[in-house]
């Protein structure tokens, strides 16, 4: 009797477990992600929703947006610098990553770099032995939840190396090492395609420096008008196209190319590479900046619709799968999500009805770029 009770025992189990098991067949899964789709640190990226850019340098001492390369490093002294300011002022507005000149046009290296005499050293900003980068740093740093990046210009119109595409080309990449393995971990880097017109011919070895960079820190993003990770947007004003796709073909782009610029504002529905365009806007007040920050947290940090009913044409598996309408309302913008039936995506549509009267003029809608970026358009 006693072994006829364990077999049975057993028996029993098994058919627990694969109970169990048909059970767990049943659960719905994820609809497929439609191709192509963002990397990890580009999704960080899109995250961030604001980045500031920090450009610092001997122009900011001759008010000049573009420097000649001729200044003398003399002028650059800048006795008040406080990067924890400058650190306190993004943190305050919302800002996680800070992007800094570390050599714009003009050729001068806010770093002590050993390849050009054309630097801090060269200053009197103390002593010679000042280091913007490493200031920025240290106080992204000290702060904590602020991350850094860098922005070294192609272009330089101090360097004599310039328009020598092997010398120059040696150089540019030397400069990228150093600033890649000194300055600890860097978010994005940006590769700048503006050149005057008058500028010697040069051809930069893009693809070279893109290696290096990803070799040196596989988690970078690299900025440039052909990313790969991030590209510009085609203005300076700060605005996107009325139809913005992050998707866009990079066989089509070229750095430095303004015949270019409405493709990029715009992206492209039937791009092969997933891109996403930064968008840039000038700001010099630090207060603007924090009533910037103000007006977005006025605006959006109550979700007014957060206790609503929803109701939706369908949804994927039944009504408890984690796919209903419901999502539509909660904080995660990336994971959690209503997906329709419809393998089409046509005529569908959510309802929110909310018990007490509402009063509103602005209304959010994000898509779940995790899977990509489908959505068309929508029935106003």
């Amino acid at each position: 009797m006693g072994k006829l009770r364990c077999f049975l025992f057993i028996i029993t189990l098994l058919q627990v477990s694969k109970l169990v098991i048909s059970e767990r067949d049943q659960v719905t899964t994820p609809p497929l992600p439609i191709l192509p789709l963002p990397s990890f640190s580009q999704l960080k990226w899109q995250e961030r929703e604001v980045i500031m850019l920090l450009h610092f340098g001997v122009n900011t001492f001759t008010d000049s947006e573009w420097g000649t390369g001729h200044e003398n490093p003399a002028i650059f002294n800048p006795v008040g610098l406080n990067a924890n300011q400058w650190v306190k002022v993004a943190a305050e507005a919302g800002f996680s990553l800070m992007i800094l000149t570390a050599k714009h046009h003009d050729g001068f290296c806010l770093w002590p770099s050993k390849y050009t005499g054309h630097f801090v050293e060269s200053s009197p900003w103390k002593n010679g032995h000042g280091d913007v980068v490493q200031e920025l740093v240290n106080a992204a740093k000290n702060h904590g939840g602020i991350d850094v990046g860098l922005y070294l210009s192609p272009w330089d119109r101090h360097d004599k190396r310039y328009g020598n595409d092997l010398e120059y080309n040696g150089y540019y990449m030397a400069q990228l090492q150093e600033l890649l393995n000194k300055y600890g971990s860097i978010r994005e880097i940006w590769f700048d395609g503006a050149k005057g017109l008058n500028a010697p011919n040069m051809s930069y070895y893009f693809s070279d420096w893109f290696s290096m960079v990803k070799e040196l820190q596989a988690s970078i993003n690299i900025f440039s008008d052909a990313g790969p990770d991030v590209r510009w947007v085609g203005n300076e004003n700060g605005f996107a196209g009325d139809s913005y796709w992050s998707t866009i073909n990079r066989t089509s782009l070229s750095i430095g190319n303004g015949n270019i610029v409405d493709y990029l504002n715009t992206g492209d529905p039937e791009g092969t590479d997933w891109l996403p365009a930064e968008c840039l806007v000038s700001e010099d007040d630090a207060q603007r900046l924090r009533e910037f920050r103000g007006a977005i947290d006025t605006i959006f940090s109550i979700n007014l619709a957060d206790k609503c009913l929803t109701k939706a044409s369908s949804q994927i598996g039944d009504k408890d799968s984690d796919f209903g309408a419901q999502n539509v309302l909660d904080s995660d913008h990336l994971w959690t999500y209503w997906a329709s039936k419809d393998e089409e995506f046509k005529d569908n549509w959510i309802e929110i009805k909310c018990i007490d009267e509402l009063r509103f003029n602005v209304i959010r809608i994000q898509e779940a770029i995790g899977l990509s970026q489908r959505i068309e358009q929508e029935a106003k």
